[in-house]
């Protein structure tokens, strides 16, 4: 069976895959045939938005749910560039996943990263994992990463309790950075070839107020709801890829201080 962390991995160009992984990338592929493309802008806006986070809002400790196969500059080297005692947890739920990241998600000296195998529709057996307890300082704010992960909950797994409750377990200060796949900018006739690939429903693209409304209880960061390719674009190489080639919604949002 095609798992989402081997498929990203083979869409970003990896070797880390089965044939299952392939074939399926190879049917999205067919229905979106900018895919890969995708995968890539999603990595280049985590990579922004960490440094973002790093460098304009103090930000040094980062939980990273669905963290996929490792390549090349993944959360916790980004951060520890800025500052080599940056404390990142990685999670996910594919064994291969947690295999590379021990292997090759070294901390600096200074710093520190973990490693769980855990799923995000079991977010409090995330948050009260004694590695996540322990490896991040639960007084100071945290940035969680829930990059290209949200569309594999569907509407039956609660994705909104799901997401309150990560939100709700996060100090004053914090911040969350998501992106969701979205069919909103997509034709018809791509739409049905993405849902033939798709039969058992475990994939579910949401729209942009969708995403929005998923995380209403955060103070968004201008521009609000936006497309993956056009976050902080400025910092990102040029020209940028349009919304329609990209079909990645972002967000990135501050926890709002208790009343």
């Amino acid at each position: 069976m095609a798992h989402p962390a081997r498929r990203y991995n083979y869409l970003l160009g990896g070797k880390d895959n089965f044939a299952a992984d392939r074939a399926s990338a190879d049917a999205i592929e067919k229905g979106m045939p900018t895919i890969r493309l995708a995968a890539m802008e999603n990595r280049y806006f985590l990579q922004r938005a960490v440094r973002f986070l790093a460098e304009e809002r103090g930000i040094r400790q980062f939980l990273d749910i669905g963290t996929g196969i490792p390549t090349a500059d993944n959360t916790h080297q980004v951060a520890q560039r800025i500052d080599p005692a940056a404390r990142i947890v990685y999670v996910d739920n594919d064994p291969i996943v947690l295999t590379h990241a021990r292997a090759l998600l070294t901390s600096t000296p200074e710093g520190v990263t973990a490693y769980i195998d855990a799923d995000l529709r079991e977010p409090r057996t995330i948050l009260d994992d004694p590695e996540v307890r322990s490896t991040l300082d639960w007084t100071q704010p945290i940035a969680v990463m829930l990059v290209a992960v949200l569309h594999f909950i569907r509407d039956d797994e609660d994705p909104q309790g799901i997401v309150d409750t990560i939100l709700a377990a996060l100090p004053p200060g914090s911040y969350v950075v998501a992106t969701h796949s979205t069919w909103e900018y997509l034709p018809a006739a791509a739409i049905e070839q993405l849902e033939a690939a798709n039969p058992d429903g475990r994939f579910r693209a949401r729209t942009g107020e969708q995403l929005g409304k998923l995380f209403s209880a955060l103070d968004l960061l201008e521009p609000g709801v936006q497309s993956a390719s056009e976050w902080w674009p400025d910092e990102a190489s040029q020209p940028r890829p349009s919304i329609e080639d990209v079909a990645f919604n972002a967000i990135v949002g501050r926890v709002r201080a208790t009343e």
